[in-house]
């Protein structure tokens, strides 16, 4: 049975309430401009295509060809929305359906050659956005940040366990 952390006696619960307020506004700040940065990006990609669309298309250029099913898994949608979605990456030559090699009764989707140049210029651009916000910062400012983040996200210490 897990025994819950024990905080440091100097915490007061009044100060710990107030900090951990500022770090709720700062995490909602930080997701507010990430989804900002999504649908811009997202217009980059293609105007014609939803930001689910292209939540899509980020899971495919991360993960590779995967079956509908597998995809709307990996996305967290319903089937029918991702079925939908897809259809609409492929009308637009952004993604392509091919016989599924281990079951002919199914398809799998991958990005084409014009969705991975798209895909790839707007996972760029995501990538100069943060480089534009971090580049005053030392390595090891960075470094604290993303092991913090890490240790937030529940997830082992890099190199760890």
């Amino acid at each position: 049975m897990k025994t819950p952390r024990q905080r440091p006696a100097a915490q007061d619960a009044g100060g710990r309430e107030a900090v951990v307020l500022a770090l709720g506004e700062q995490l909602s700040a930080l997701l507010s401009a990430s989804r900002a940065l999504t649908i811009e990006t997202s217009a980059e990609f293609h105007p014609d295509v939803p930001s689910a669309a292209f939540h899509i298309a980020r899971w495919l250029h991360a993960f590779g060809p995967a079956k509908a099913s597998r995809i709307a898994e990996g996305v967290a949608m319903d089937r029918s929305a991702t079925s939908r979605l897809i259809s609409k990456l492929v009308e637009l030559e952004l993604a392509e359906v091919k016989p599924d090699p281990l079951d002919g009764r199914g398809v799998v989707v991958s990005l084409s050659r014009r969705g991975k140049s798209a895909i790839s210029r707007a996972v760029h651009r995501k990538g100069d956005a943060l480089h534009a916000r971090i580049e005053q910062w030392s390595d090891a400012e960075v470094k604290q940040l993303a092991s913090l983040l890490r240790r937030f996200n529940g997830l082992p210490e890099e190199g760890g366990a």
